[in-house]
This record gives C-alpha cells, sequence and structure tokens, in this order.
C-alpha cells in the first residue's frame, strides 16, 4: 500500500510542473502558487528541520495550529513523510503556530520544540523577537536542502493521523468525491483541521490541485474560481 511520500513521489514523475496548491487570502490580496516540484521542496526542508533541527522521530506527535495557508499543507507532508502523527490537540512532543498562538505555546518551548511561522508572503522571518526558544520557520528553513531522504521511513502502517494510517489515508483520499481525477478543488476549509484534510489529500492523490482560500469573501469566490478555473466547490461553475 502506498505511503504519503510514495504518492507524491508519484505525481512528481507525472506532472511535476502543474499546480498542486494555490492560496489565497481574500483580506490581504496574497496569491501564492505552488507547483509539485515547489511544494516538494518545501516539505523537504521542513523535513529536515523537524528532524535534523528539532530531534523529532518517527511515531512522534506534530500538533499543526495553523490558520488556513499554504504552509498548512507543507507541514502535513512533512510531518507525514518523517512518519510523524499530525494531532490538533495535546499531548504533543512538538507545536508549529502562527502568529495568534505563539504567546500561548512559546512557554512550553522548554519542553519541547516549538516552531512558529509568521504567514507573511514568502515565507519570511517574524519582523519582532519571538519568545525565548521559539524556532522561526523563516529563519531556520532556508537552511535545510531541497532534498530529504529519513534514515527511518514510515511504512503504510504508520498513523497519519490519530487511528488513521498512512495507507488508510491515501485510499480515502482516492475514493473520494470532492473532485474528479485531475480537478481542480476550491476549498475554504483549513486543511490542517480534521475535516478539512481531505481538501488537500484528495487533490493530490487524483492528480489534482487545490485552489485554498484564507478569510473567504462570498462577493469574490465566484471571481476566484472563475480565474482559477476550478472544477468543484463552492462557486465553481458561477
Amino acid at each position: 500500500m502506498p505511503t504519503f511520500a510514495s504518492v507524491l513521489a508519484d505525481q512528481l514523475r507525472r506532472d511535476p510542473g502543474r499546480p498542486l496548491v494555490t492560496f489565497y487570502d481574500h483580506a490581504t490580496g496574497e496569491r501564492v502558487e505552488l507547483s509539485v516540484t515547489t511544494y516538494a521542496n518545501w516539505v523537504a526542508k521542513v523535513s529536515g528541520l523537524l528532524v535534523d533541527e528539532c530531534g523529532l522521530e518517527r511515531g512522534m506527535r506534530l500538533r499543526v495550529d495553523l490558520p488556513t495557508h499554504w504552509l498548512g499543507p507543507v507541514f502535513l507532508g512533512a510531518a507525514w513523510t518523517t512518519g510523524l502523527v499530525v494531532v490538533d490537540g495535546e499531548p504533543a512532543d512538538a507545536v508549529v503556530c502562527g502568529p495568534a498562538t505563539v504567546a500561548e505555546h512559546g512557554p512550553t518551548a522548554g519542553d519541547r520544540p516549538v516552531l512558529a511561522c509568521s504567514l507573511l508572503p514568502l515565507g519570511v522571518r517574524f519582523a519582532d523577537p519571538l519568545p525565548p526558544g521559539v524556532l522561526d520557520v523563516g529563519v531556520e528553513v532556508w537552511g535545510q536542502p531541497d532534498a530529504f531522504a529519513p534514515w527511518d521511513p514510515p511504512t503504510d502502517d504508520d498513523e497519519a493521523l490519530p487511528g488513521t494510517s498512512q495507507a488508510q489515508l491515501v485510499a480515502t483520499a482516492a475514493a473520494g468525491s470532492l473532485l474528479t481525477d485531475g480537478g481542480r478543488l476550491l476549498a475554504v476549509t483549513n486543511p490542517t483541521s480534521p475535516s478539512g484534510v481531505v481538501t488537500f489529500t484528495e487533490p493530490l492523490v487524483r492528480g489534482g490541485s487545490v485552489v485554498l482560500v484564507a478569510h473567504p469573501d462570498p462577493d469574490r469566490l465566484a471571481v476566484t474560481a472563475r480565474d482559477e478555473r476550478v472544477t468543484a466547490g463552492p462557486a465553481a461553475g458561477a
């Protein structure tokens, strides 16, 4: 049975240049697009950060406490590439957060890795100092290589989510009904939430792509859907 890493490798072989994640923030006007290759490079860099810098090991639990953002799918992919279990609460062996919750998680940095994302365009660093011990992803990630090979790679039996193996994650995505194979899904649900994971995994497994919208403006969704040629999701076909 496939793992997340094997699915991503297959997509890289098939069509490395196609869009995989397109991110819009209707509140700021930001637009970011990651091709399969660019996404894989980010996953490799974050995987190196999690393993080589933070010392995380296969089977550990990573809390992904990020709002809707293109870095969410990146951290999901890095966690599953390295064999971590993605959780949305405690207990967790490490946590990645955004500006809104860094003050909440900062005090735990003496006991576990705490990684903070500024969520600024291009993934840049925080403008202001972070709490002691908190790692700024916008600083630390750029020194990591564009390729990553785990010394203890996960198998399809490893948990991707609590109670869900990597094989089950892939099988659920392959059997999903959010879009047709190769389709383009418009999603307003946070892909790091338990209910939103499929908005990323299904497009990946089925050779499609996701247009992820943060702070969606109902009056602009139809325009975004039209401009991005979405085939499924809110405002598709409008």
